[in-house]
């Protein structure tokens, strides 16, 4: 799933650097207030908040969600689990083993099921679940319409194992990613039937397998209670209620007492931190204990808020994460930090309110990409990619973002894994590190020189009628935004007419007597105010190269399907959620796009539109390498290509901040880890 969002990186990375397999995850990987079970009072109701409702309950279709894959968790089969550093770990509630028991002729799979495990309606998990849901997603049948068949499509059959309660799965081609299969398990109920699949997940699900099962689904939330028939921990909670609470709505819904852990933006998150007068505030994971298996909800039981079915190129729009900086979040935070300090009544009841709550802040597992539109215009030229992408000071733009919320501030050095995940490694250097004499270099080879200078007006982010800056082609759009630049450590660009909306005088590169433009397409709701900051921040950085931009707010809702999908941009933000499976799900992202019958582009989700034969036949030994260190090794060297390629640039992780009634344990700011949601309780 795209979220149009920032992202950020959980460790200082060394460019080179590869991190280890083994040992405990990074600083900020995951923020959980731990307690072991017995602390937990053993019912109550956890209200949590989703962008919206989920428009479906089947995690495979088109328009599955975030929501979706958080109630997938709890009330389906996960038969593997994330831990905090993103490494798949078996579930044993479902599964006692699951082996590669040949790999000639065929690679063969038996999963050996708990004896336990049954549907809520009392019948065992067995082959048939698992032969009916590959047919589903293994894209034969158009009636299912899936998001995804990725693995599916590489299994010959499904058969019941040599002994009871065993699934034997023969590959017909070999598959490194095999257990990403079956996480979410449908019963067969569900992937037995197209209709059934399409429509009657809408509503709910009549049969689940999970600590919780769905109640009730309406407009503004989803009820899930204590599957009576679950054979593993009892839930400490009585009920969970997802509310549907939009981004902007969040302060107002804690401050009311209507949620107990929500994620929220910049300025909600200080605003809780400054409820705690002369404390500082405790960095990520501070305050946590390590995960274990006493009590605390393990990080291999982790799903993160962005699955692999959000891989499906739908934009997450309504996404509350944060990370950047914006005006208007500045001028709101101080505003309420003031008032907050004030006498009235009303804002001291409001301090109480957020009082009852703490921060919890981890980093997210996804990233934010400066994406560079490789179709058209200048930017087709790998060398001016090349140019703008060694023009970007990316440690000054992770500072930005991070810095201010006390999380780790390193540039992200790979496109396919996050720092802390195995095999991880800085490959940025494929590119170069910042250098305006370099970037300059490679325009002039690629014909673009100085050639004069362009008048060019800053009007502190005033628009036309069409949402692009007066003055356009803008090289910066005028920040009027202070704050976020001493975040950053940097000072304004000098030349910047800053507030006054002077005229300035700015070099620009030329070719064949045109200047060097680019169209700078970001969106104009709340995730585009915050990521205003970034874009004008990147824009000043390429003025410095001779590179104009203009930028250009489009509406939030369209941002996605009429500008990034359709290729209506040459510089644009948004972001992409990282995997436990970079080989099956970053595939589709960085594909060469391939030409049509029709002559049109078919592109898969590479909506840069830059991609090479190369690439693809490492993704593709990747994929049947089963040699776990071997597959990460052509992975790397995938990344390494497509940093080559300069069709996007990584910036940083996003934060996940997370606002979580006091009393709550074992919940938080999970990171990659899947919650163990039977864990989840208030303090006795």
């Amino acid at each position: 799933m795209l979220l149009a969002a920032g992202v950020m990186l959980p460790l200082p990375v060394l460019t080179g650097c590869s991190s280890e397999d083994d040992g405990p995850p990074p600083r900020a990987a995951w923020d959980i207030a731990s307690a072991p079970r017995s602390g937990t009072a053993g019912t109550g109701t956890l209200r949590w908040a989703l962008d919206a409702t989920p428009s479906t309950l089947n995690a495979f279709q088109k328009t599955a969600d975030t929501g979706t894959q958080r109630i997938a968790g709890a009330v389906l089969p996960s038969l593997y689990t994330l831990d905090a550093r993103g490494r798949p770990q078996r579930n044993g509630d479902y599964l006692t083993s699951a082996d590669v028991t040949s790999t000639d002729p065929k690679q063969v799979v038996v999963f050996k099921l708990n004896p336990k495990a049954v549907w809520s309606d009392g019948r065992p998990i067995g082959a048939e679940d698992f032969r009916a849901q590959w047919k589903a997603l293994r894209g034969t049948d158009e009636k299912y319409g899936t998001a995804r068949n990725a693995g599916y499509d590489r299994i010959a059959k499904v058969e019941p194992g040599d002994k009871e309660h065993e699934v034997k799965v023969t590959f017909a081609k070999p598959y490194t990613d095999w257990r990403s299969l079956f996480t979410p398990l449908y019963p067969k109920s569900v992937m037995g039937n197209p209709a059934v699949f399409t429509a009657a997940a809408s509503k709910g699900l009549a049969v689940g397998a999970g600590p919780f099962m769905v109640r009730r689904v309406t407009d503004s939330e989803v009820t899930l209670v204590r599957n009576p028939r679950w054979w593993g921990d009892r839930a400490r909670l009585s009920q969970m209620v997802f509310q549907a609470v939009p981004a902007e709505k969040r302060a107002e819904a804690l401050i009311a007492g209507r949620l107990d852990l929500a994620e929220v933006d910049r300025t909600t998150a200080r605003r809780i931190q400054a409820t705690a007068p002369g404390k500082k505030a405790a960095g990520p994971g501070r305050g946590s204990s390590a995960p274990g298996k006493a009590g605390a909800p393990e990080p291999s039981t982790g799903g993160r808020e962005t699955a692999e079915a959000t891989r499906n190129g739908e934009a997450a729009t309504g996404t509350t994460s944060t990370g950047e900086a914006s005006t208007g979040a500045a001028r709101e935070e101080a505003g309420a930090q003031g008032g907050a300090a004030g006498d009235t009544d009303k804002n001291r009841s409001r301090t109480r309110a957020l009082s009852r709550f703490t921060l919890r802040k981890a980093l997210d597992p996804a990233y934010t990409q400066l994406a560079l539109n490789g179709t058209k215009g200048p930017l087709a030229d790998e060398r001016v990619r090349r140019a703008v992408a060694r023009a970007i000071d990316r440690k000054a733009l992770a500072r930005l973002v991070l810095k201010p919320m006390g999380l780790p501030s390193e540039p992200l050095g790979n496109h396919l894994l996050m720092a802390g995940q195995p095999g991880y490694k800085d490959h940025s250097g494929a590119l170069g590190d910042p250098d305006t004499n370099a970037a300059q270099s490679l325009l002039a080879d690629a014909g673009w020189r100085a050639g004069g200078t362009g008048r060019q007006k800053a009007l502190d982010g005033k628009t036309d009628d069409r949402g692009s800056r007066h003055g356009a082609p803008t090289t910066t759009g005028g920040s009027t935004n202070p704050a976020s630049e001493s975040a950053s450590g940097a000072p304004p660009a000098a030349g910047d007419a800053g507030r006054s909306g002077r005229l300035r005088e700015t070099a620009v590169v030329r070719k064949k007597g045109r200047p060097l433009v680019l169209r700078f397409v970001l969106p104009d709701d709340r995730t585009g105010a915050r990521l205003s900051t970034v874009g004008e921040r990147i824009a000043r950085m390429l003025e410095k190269i001779g590179v104009r931009t203009e930028i250009t707010k489009v509406p939030g809702e369209s941002y996605f399907r009429d500008h990034i999908a359709t290729g209506d941009y040459d510089l644009a933000l948004y972001s992409w959620p990282a995997s436990a499976y970079p080989a099956t799900d970053a595939r589709p992202i960085y594909a060469k796009p391939q030409p049509a019958a029709d002559g049109s582009l078919v592109v898969e989700q590479n909506y840069t539109r830059v991609g090479t034969d190369q690439i693809d036949q490492l993704f593709d030994q990747a994929l049947s390498e089963l040699n776990g260190g071997a597959s990460r090794s052509l992975v790397s060297r995938a990344d390494a290509r497509i940093w080559a390629a300069a069709g996007s640039i990584p910036l940083y992780q996003r934060p996940q901040l997370i606002a979580m009634r006091k009393g709550l344990v074992n919940a938080g700011a999970f990171g990659f880890a899947t919650p163990r949601y039977q864990d989840i309780g208030f303090r006795r």
